[in-house]
């Protein structure tokens, strides 16, 4: 065992100082993070009234929207009146203008079968009474002049209001009954009609049918080969519109491309003047960095809204606030590059009597032009998703569309079918420009 005198320690103390007389911050520094982590998530929480918003969330929303994303519905309403039972059909119904749907059975008796599920969700309805079964219950509904009745004890899957029951099935649809009339919400799974819509001479015909028609089959409307007809009849899908959505999903890519693009090449010259060791003006230095802090600091979404009150709706104004946003961002990006370059080459060149402009040529243009580009890339692809966004105020593109079909809350599909194309884009312009940035900075994809 080593013992160590009063000495050896004092010299050793002397020795590594940080070891031995470490500051306030340093001995209790990570445990006040902590802390002040803490406190600020218990702040959080009273300022936002966290609970509160948790307690009164429509959280069953969630999964009615996300069931709307992948399926559609269908709403026969069953009449009851003096003559027996008529069924009626949305205007604008999925299965068409004259739909007779396997699920609909009319009885020998008068009354009307509807499997919403199969053989397990049911519902009869006769001139007297609907019988809903679900969930291994049988739950007969009496049809009287004033309102309906449950008869028996109601489950807890059925709701009574006044005039109106309501029976929730599940993901399956719902049962409405009222007293002269029932009306059935039967969800599928899929996207209806995403092809041919109801109009099309194509629609609900087997693939199988539909290819042998555009190969050799006669022409179904004179004049126009049965290719042309299916393409036209796609590209005009009144449901999915998916013409109109191609086009702005194009209109959206074209604004990020014009915008980015203008704001590099503004964003570019100006740099160099904003650069202190490139252009030794402070004044012009500060005036042209203050002045990227302003085209920046207003969000893209505020120049959308200007330049549209300016210029009108359309990617004019989409195009405008992305460069004007650009040129700040890109312009703050290229000066603290130019600033950071290696004079050495510079003064090289400058050395051999060449000009300013072929000093920055071949002294300052070979370092920056990696980094530059790479720079530009990312912004491009990063405004792809921001051209969606402004698009919503009316600066053109998909984001107005995608806006249209939220805001009528019946159009979730559509939403659905927008979002994957826009996620389709942003994720190939991503890989695109990940691969344009490792080859240009001559490094490896993984």
């Amino acid at each position: 065992m080593t013992v160590i005198d009063a000495n050896r320690m004092h010299e050793i103390e002397l020795r590594y100082p940080d070891y031995f007389k470490r500051s306030f911050r340093q001995r209790f520094g990570g445990l006040m993070i902590v802390l002040a982590t803490l406190l600020y998530g218990v702040y959080a929480t009273w300022f936002f009234d966290l609970p509160k918003l948790l307690a009164e969330a429509h959280w069953e929303r969630v999964g009615l929207y996300l069931s709307q994303w992948v399926s559609y519905d269908v709403q026969p309403e069953f009449r009851i009146g003096d003559t027996g039972i008529t069924v009626k059909y949305p205007r604008f119904s999925p299965l068409g203008d004259n739909p007779h749907p396997d699920w609909v059975v009319n009885n020998p008796d008068g009354s009307v079968s509807v499997s919403v599920s199969g053989k397990s969700r049911t519902v009869t309805v006769s001139k007297t009474e609907a019988i809903v079964t679900a969930h291994g219950i049988t739950v007969p509904v009496e049809l009287s002049s004033g309102a309906p009745k449950v008869v028996g004890p109601v489950p807890s899957w059925m709701t009574v209001y006044d005039d109106n029951v309501l029976a929730d099935l599940g993901f399956a649809g719902d049962v409405s009954i009222s007293a002269d009339r029932v009306k059935v919400r039967k969800r599928f799974l899929g996207w209806a009609n995403f092809v041919f819509d109801t109009q099309s001479p194509f629609f609900d015909k087997p693939a199988g049918e539909v290819l042998s028609l555009i190969v050799s089959g006669p022409e179904l409307k004179p004049g126009q080969s049965n290719l042309s007809l299916a393409f036209d009849n796609i590209w005009h899908n009144s449901a999915w519109q998916h013409g109109d959505v191609w086009t702005k999903l194009f209109q959206t890519i074209v604004m990020a491309f014009m915008g980015t693009l203008l704001g590099a090449l503004a964003a570019f010259p100006l740099a160099f003047l904003a650069a202190r060791n490139i252009t030794p003006n402070r004044l012009l230095n500060q005036v042209l960095k203050r002045s990227f802090d302003f085209l920046r600091s207003v969000d893209m979404l505020i120049w959308a809204l200007f330049l549209t009150r300016a210029f009108g709706p359309g990617p004019l104004a989409g195009s405008g606030a992305i460069f004007l946003t650009e040129t700040g961002t890109l312009g703050k990006l290229y000066s603290e590059g130019l600033e950071n370059i290696d004079n050495k080459p510079r003064e090289g060149i400058k050395s051999t009597g060449a000009s300013t402009m072929l000093t920055h040529r071949y002294g300052i243009i070979p370092q920056i032009v990696p980094v530059f580009v790479s720079q530009t890339l990312y912004q491009w692809e990063s405004n792809v998703r921001g051209a969606t966004i402004i698009g919503a105020v009316g600066a053109g593109g998909i984001g107005l569309k995608l806006w249209e079909s939220m805001r009528t809350n019946a159009n979730w599909e559509n939403v659905a079918y927008m979002v994957l194309l826009i996620l389709m884009v942003v994720f190939l312009f991503d890989m695109a420009s990940n691969a344009l940035r490792h080859r240009l900075m001559g490094t490896k994809t993984h």
